[in-house]
C-alpha cells in the first residue's frame, strides 16, 4: 500500500486496527514509534544496480494500556513526516516485534489495516539460471527404475 492510499483509508476510520497475518490484532494500545524513509541502493546477484525507496512504520506496544492512537493523531504524525522527510508516495513497510523484528507489507480490508507477510526473492532469476518453474518429471520415465543394492540409486 502506498502512502496516499494509507492516508485515504485512515481518514474514514474511527479507530485504527492493525491485523497480523494470523488474524490476531496488534494490541490497541500500540504506538507508532517511527515513521521513516528507507532508501536502499544495492546490486543484485545478476550485477544490476538497483534503488528502492519505502516508507517504514514501526509499531510498538508495551504495558501502557491506557494509550490509544486515534486516526487523526496518526494522520498528523504521518503528515509531519511527509513534510520533514520529503516522503514520496511509495510503498509502506511495517515493522512489528514478534519473536524478532518482522517486516510486513500493508493492505486494507475496509475496516482494518492488514500486515501481510513478505518474502525474499531473487531479482535476477534470468541471469542466475533459476528456472521459472520446477521441471516436472514422471517417475515412470526415469531410466533406473529399480533400486537394488549397488545401483547407486540410494
Amino acid at each position: 500500500m502506498k502512502l496516499s492510499e494509507f492516508l485515504h483509508n485512515l481518514s474514514g476510520l474511527e479507530k485504527v486496527y492493525f491485523e497480523l497475518p494470523n488474524g490476531e490484532l496488534v494490541p490497541e494500545h500500540f504506538h507508532v514509534t517511527e515513521v521513516g524513509k528507507i532508501s536502499k541502493h544495492f546490486i543484485d546477484c545478476g550485477g544490476t544496480l538497483r534503488n528502492e525507496e519505502k516508507i517504514s512504520f514501526q509499531l510498538w506496544e508495551e504495558n501502557d494500556y491506557n494509550h490509544r492512537l486515534h486516526p487523526e493523531k496518526l494522520a498528523s504524525i504521518v503528515e509531519l513526516a511527509q513534510k520533514k522527510l520529503q516522503l514520496n508516495d511509495v510503498e509502506i513497510e511495517v515493522e512489528y516485534q514478534g519473536e524478532s523484528i518482522s517486516k510486513y507489507a500493508l493492505d486494507f480490508n475496509g475496516q482494518k489495516f492488514q500486515l501481510i507477510n513478505t518474502q525474499t526473492a531473487c531479482l535476477a532469476q534470468d541471469k542466475c539460471g533459476v528456472p521459472a518453474q520446477k521441471p516436472k518429471v514422471k517417475l515412470s520415465e526415469l531410466q533406473n527404475t529399480s533400486c537394488a543394492p549397488g545401483t547407486g540409486c540410494c
